[in-house]
């Protein structure tokens, strides 16, 4: 998986405590040329070069360029770039002030060991995550994302009944209707589900009202489309949808049509309109 698909895996999405605070750029005047040159190759799509420049900026400003830090770590783990991901969060860890960027720290520290973890398949990283998320938790004990990750930790060390407990935890945080609680609840009957690849947990309200969580449709295929009116290629997939639709129509299949459209009332006007 990519960097954004295994945080939001591992709950980066549920709600934690805010963004750190952005201290900007480097402050260094040497440094503050190296980082525009490093987002000049971000834009030309020249992404090692551009990791190398952030990392020679936040030396230039003697380590406390957490612009160029997070940069690195987004980038590096897009090119799988793990030891720089690494050293880069690492440095943040070090410099964190404060309980809330401290959790927050270590959180994306133990993150990025889930998702070296997981995609090398290389199970001792996922000890390392287990005690970078007792870190952020031992900071701020209510961080609902990092009492869900740790339990996703937990269950990828095969700790099963540990990673139940955090889950049991984690399901009192949260209210009675949130999808994040319905898929701990699942992972808490099924530890063994937490290790498995699954779409992040969500829930939606379709155009006659009806609320569909993704979770609710256990035990069925679930198809999600997403469109937009002013899609082409949405449109032209239309037919494709009803065939798909009418062919399994007495089988467990869910599709969900998800429109990306701002305006509701446009969206629902094309819905009715094309059946």
């Amino acid at each position: 998986m990519s960097f954004t698909r295994i945080l939001l895996i591992i709950a980066c999405t549920l709600n934690p405590l805010h963004a750190q605070e952005s201290t900007g750029g480097p402050t260094n005047e040497k440094a503050q040329k190296t980082y525009q040159e490093a987002l000049q190759l971000l834009h030309e799509r020249r992404i090692d070069w551009a990791i190398d420049a952030f990392k020679k900026a936040d030396k230039q400003d003697g380590g406390h360029c957490q612009d160029c830090q997070r940069k690195i770590i987004k980038y590096a783990l897009e090119m799988r770039d793990w030891k720089a991901a690494e050293m880069a969060a690492a440095e943040i860890v070090a410099e964190a002030q404060g309980d809330k960027n401290a959790a927050l720290a270590h959180f994306q520290l133990a993150a990025i060991f889930v998702n070296e973890g997981v995609t090398r398949r290389k199970d001792e990283f996922f000890p390392r995550a287990h005690d970078e998320f007792a870190k952020a938790l031992a900071a701020v004990p209510n961080f609902p994302d990092a009492v869900f990750a740790d339990g996703r930790a937990l269950a990828y060390m095969k700790q099963d009944e540990a990673a139940k407990a955090q889950f049991e935890r984690f399901v009192k945080m949260l209210p009675e209707d949130s999808p994040d609680r319905q898929r701990g609840l699942r992972y808490i009957s099924q530890p063994e589900m937490a290790r498995a690849s699954m779409a992040p947990p969500f829930a939606v309200r379709t155009a006659d009202g009806q609320r569909v969580s993704l979770d609710d449709m256990k035990g069925k295929v679930v198809l999600i489309d997403f469109w937009a009116t002013w899609c082409a290629p949405c449109r032209e997939a239309l037919p494709h949808m009803r065939e798909i639709a009418n062919k399994f129509h007495d089988e467990p299949l869910v599709m969900l049509s998800v429109s990306l459209d701002d305006d509701e009332q446009k969206w629902k006007e094309f819905v009715e309109r094309m059946g």
